[in-house]
């Protein structure tokens, strides 16, 4: 844990005790500061308490007794309105800050030249958080990785000489870190997303931008207007950030490319190189392209050799749901994208594979599957699922062989049935729903360790013999 003490010994109002506003609330504690502390959630209170956090009914509490508002990333700040405790906190001239900004403060404090990587986009950067972590990991660095993925950032080890932080960043966290300055901030994509809470797509460009307008080196996506846009003005403006393009698109002119499966660094310096996707499996598709040339660009920006790079890249295992190569059967690859939970989504795994034995349907989105037409026929056969079959099959009528299953289970084993009678060299058992799960199961990550859990009990019933490398990432 990091004990954050520039608030030590004054007040601070708290809102939001999910996961990192606990932490939050414990590295206050721990710094000495007194955190007076207040969720809507009855039961997010509680946990609270037990854990020594005091609880104060921040609706009825002095405000001109705290010297901030710490809020948690999730409360809205601007749109479509402020959350009370905002406006309480304005009209007491208080500053809104979240735990990223506490961080970057104990950093400029303890060891302002520790390495600090900071990723963000619209789409991707969990895998290029968790790919750049493994990369280091794996060449013997004292790697720390959390933020919007995995662990609350307050949680990690404190930043020093020898570290270095690799964080995922929200719109939501960005925009309560006013002092986010980090070693190498990383900008991968912008597409309209979370516009209820920004407003415009304007206004969560601008957000985006604050992450690589401090930077020493600013990584940046060139592959849609916006990012291109942040790119030239930051290229203008002469000074820092170092600005380094990237495009997954090989007909792009940027610094570094992804072609013909190849990561291609250009410019003139000893960073000038080349790497082969292609020993990379976890990394298919375009998107993971451009995943995987943000994380090689970072990764050579900290020292580390094309070696340690190729193995990492190569011994990468994935995220768990997306796009996850989750064990193989003979000639049969399954793969677990069950956070696929919408068109857009599950096009990028489409994308990725060909002979595919397609697992789709649950609880459908606006739009439904009819954005994917131009893909079907990479689709050997569609196995129907949840509320959405009846949707579509009306759209997979005439056009791709379907059958409707009604549960994952029956889907899975009738596509593994028909994977391993084709004739393909690699056929695919995909599930990349296209739909929201909870129809039949909690959550996307349920309905992915269903399916993942099906295919293990399947390599070890009909392949006594093997081995991990058959089963990969087996999860609880």
């Amino acid at each position: 844990m990091i004990a954050v003490r520039c608030f030590e010994g004054r007040k601070v109002a708290l809102f939001g005790l999910g996961g990192s506003g606990l932490s939050t609330a414990r590295a206050l504690v721990a710094g000495g500061a007194e955190v007076a502390a207040w969720d809507d959630n009855a039961g997010a209170r509680a946990r609270a308490s037990a854990a020594g956090i005091a609880i104060v009914d921040l609706a009825a509490a002095d405000w001109s007794a705290y010297a901030a508002l710490i809020l948690a990333p999730g409360v809205p700040l601007t749109h479509p309105k402020p959350h009370w405790t905002v406006e309480r906190a304005k009209a007491a001239g208080i500053e809104i800050i979240g735990d990223i900004e506490l961080f970057c403060r104990e950093r400029a404090a303890l060891a302002p030249r520790a390495r600090f990587v900071a990723i963000t986009g619209a789409n991707g950067k969990s895998t290029t958080t968790a790919l750049l972590a493994h990369i280091l990991r794996e060449a013997g660095r004292d790697v720390q990785m959390g933020g919007n993925i995995g662990v609350p950032i307050l949680e990690l080890a404190p930043p020093s000489e020898n570290s270095i932080h690799v964080i995922e960043c929200s719109s939501f966290q960005i925009d309560l870190a006013p002092s986010l300055a980090p070693s190498i901030g990383a900008l991968l994509n912008i597409t309209p997303d979370h516009l209820d809470r920004h407003g415009t797509l304007e206004n969560y460009a601008a957000i985006k931008e604050r992450l690589v307008a401090r930077a020493d080196v600013a990584l940046i996506g060139v592959d849609d207007a916006p990012c291109r846009a942040i790119a030239a003005r930051l290229q203008a403006s002469g000074g820092r950030p170092r600005v380094v393009t990237i495009s997954a698109l090989a007909s792009s002119v940027s610094d570094i490319a992804v072609e013909d499966h190849r990561i291609l660094a250009r410019g003139p310096e000893a960073m000038t190189a080349s790497l082969d996707l292609r020993d990379a499996p976890a990394l298919r598709g375009i998107h993971n392209g451009q995943n995987a040339a943000f994380a090689f660009a970072a990764a050579r920006m900290l020292g580390l050799s094309l070696d340690e790079i190729a193995r990492g890249l190569a011994s990468f295992p994935g995220l768990a749901h997306r796009m996850e190569q989750v064990g193989r059967l003979g000639r049969v690859l399954f793969v677990n994208d069950s956070k696929a939970t919408n068109a857009d989504a599950a096009e990028k795994a489409l994308l990725s594979f060909e002979d595919i034995f397609w697992i789709a349907g649950g609880k459908a989105k606006e739009g439904g599957i009819e954005p994917l037409r131009a893909l079907f026929p990479r689709i050997a056969k569609a196995y129907l699922i949840g509320a959405a079959s009846d949707a579509f099959a009306r759209t997979l009528q005439g056009s791709v062989a379907f059958e409707r299953c009604e549960t994952l289970d029956v889907a899975a084993a009738a596509a593994t049935r028909d994977a391993q009678a084709s004739v393909a060299a690699e056929p695919v058992v995909l599930l990349s729903p296209a739909c929201a799960s909870y129809d039949q199961f909690a959550n996307f990550e349920q309905r992915g360790d269903r399916f993942r859990a099906l295919v293990a009990d399947w390599i070890a019933a009909q392949a006594p013999s093997a081995t991990n490398a058959e089963i990969s990432r087996s999860r609880p």
